[in-house]
């Protein structure tokens, strides 16, 4: 039996839940859970906003542990191996885009809390291609917000050809900007960071950021016209989207990896005028998630965090968090 924590019905609190797994499949891995982060996706899950969560619900899709168990068909991974876990748990590795590396395009992609159960438990399974070991050099109580968190803002600098002499924006210093800031910084990018919270400055550009914006200042907006090669924009509220493209320069690129809850709208003029681009990217490929991690290793890129014990999961709320240790 896995014991984990689930909830019965959308918002309901999470409460002690046990489940049989069955026998372990050929392909798949389970790991015995040691860290477990607390993503807003697993909110967005719990109340079923997105209209596709089956109670009971058992959230949990930044997983780090060790392995405990190995289907018959698993060559590459060892038991006791420390891994990692993320929004995907399974592909069906023969579509085209499974074949040509881009396994997260997969139409055939499982979530990790999606239609099964998910990390916040003792134990947790998924297929071979999606366990990922980590770094050596990685530190594991860190580790787990990368798998959603670090890898949608690190998957979109490879997809996009980000440059070291490029000038990045990034709109929201949150649980995603955080991240994102760091990585550009390693990246060699010259990083501005956009925050209606003005109060944040001294944070951002801690993490990274060469300049501020306070995104209230209209005119401060306008200073920047043309100025920018990429904003990656990790907010998750409308914004006047118009002020941001003509922030951009020649063929510059408003990327998308947070979900705002409008349309976004624009005039065409403004994009065709400089050849602009408005773009969105979901999380990486396993190949792109063992690179960010090796990268992150390398260069000292981690989530602010604070640690609990999973029974303290109903007090928390979903920013740099990771539960410690698996269910007693």
């Amino acid at each position: 039996m896995i014991k984990a924590y689930a909830a019965s019905e959308a918002g309901a609190e999470l409460k002690p839940f046990e489940y049989d797994p069955g026998a372990l499949r050929d392909d798949e891995v389970e790991i015995n859970v040691e860290y477990c982060g607390l993503c807003h996706s697993d909110l967005s899950m719990l109340n079923n906003e997105w209209g596709m969560t089956a109670y009971p619900f058992v959230p949990g899709h930044e997983v780090v542990g060790k392995i405990g168990a190995l289907g018959n068909h698993v060559r590459h991974l060892q038991v006791g191996q420390q891994v990692g876990l993320g929004w995907f748990s399974h592909s069906c590795m023969v579509c085209e885009w499974c074949m040509s590396g881009n396994h997260n395009l997969c139409r055939e992609a499982v979530g990790t809390i999606v239609g099964r159960y998910g990390g916040f438990a003792d134990k947790v399974r998924a297929d071979q291609g999606w366990v990922i070991p980590l770094p050596d050099s990685s530190d594991p109580e860190k580790t787990g917000p990368m798998f959603c968190g670090g890898i949608t803002v690190y998957n979109p600098i490879v997809q996009l050809g980000v440059q070291p002499t490029d000038r990045v924006g990034v709109i929201g210093i949150g649980g995603l900007g955080h991240i994102a800031l760091q990585f550009l910084q390693a990246w060699g990018c010259e990083v501005t960071a956009f925050s209606s919270s003005a109060d944040k400055e001294a944070e951002a550009k801690e993490m990274g950021a060469d300049h501020f914006i306070n995104s209230r200042d209209p005119e401060a907006l306008k200073a920047v016209a043309g100025s920018f090669d990429v904003i990656l924009s990790t907010a998750s509220a409308d914004l006047d989207w118009a002020d941001y493209i003509a922030a951009l320069r020649p063929q510059g690129r408003l990327h998308f990896v947070g979900v705002v809850p409008s349309p976004v709208a624009t005039h065409v003029f403004p994009l065709i005028e400089g050849q602009k681009t408005i773009s969105a990217s979901p999380l990486g490929s396993p190949a792109t998630i063992r690179q960010m991690l090796y990268f992150a290793a390398r260069h000292e890129v981690a989530p602010v965090i604070e640690t609990y014990a999973f029974e303290q999961v109903n007090e928390r709320s979903p920013n740099y968090v990771t539960a410690n240790p698996a269910i007693a």
